[in-house]
């Protein structure tokens, strides 16, 4: 199973960003094994993206995150008080960014990889963090 940053699951359902053909086809056929895994803070991030009108959500915000988050393929991943109390395993160094916070708390303490690409991510080397790679 992997998490997804929210950039590449909109990347990858939306057909658009920075994701090469060989990334595609592994997060298909993790989908079709239901090893997606997604933050609920992923969820939060989309409505208001699309909300500030950065990206089209068809036909509707309502019908495309309903589909988007289809337990046939992956699993949302939610808030509790063990996420917000494992923030303090990030290094000081971590920006204060409070979505991608969670995004990487949440693989951390779900011991899954976490698919980005977001820079500030990749160069603040966590603790227990794996990053993934298709």
């Amino acid at each position: 199973m992997i998490l997804l940053d929210t950039h590449i699951w909109l990347w990858w359902l939306l057909g658009d960003g920075a994701l090469s053909t060989k990334e595609r086809d592994a997060l298909d056929s993790l989908a079709a094994s239901c090893e997606i895994a997604l933050s609920w803070v992923s969820i939060w991030e989309t409505e208001m993206l699309w909300r500030k009108g950065r990206i089209k959500l068809l036909p509707d915000l309502s019908t495309w995150i309903t589909q988007a988050t289809d337990d046939s393929f992956c699993t949302i991943l939610p808030v509790d008080t063990e996420l917000v109390i494992a923030q303090s395993l990030l290094p000081e160094s971590f920006h204060g960014d409070p979505a991608d916070r969670l995004i990487v708390t949440t693989a951390m303490i779900a011991e899954i990889p976490l698919a980005t690409y977001d820079s500030r991510i990749l160069q603040c080397p966590a603790e227990r963090l794996q990053i993934w790679s298709a």
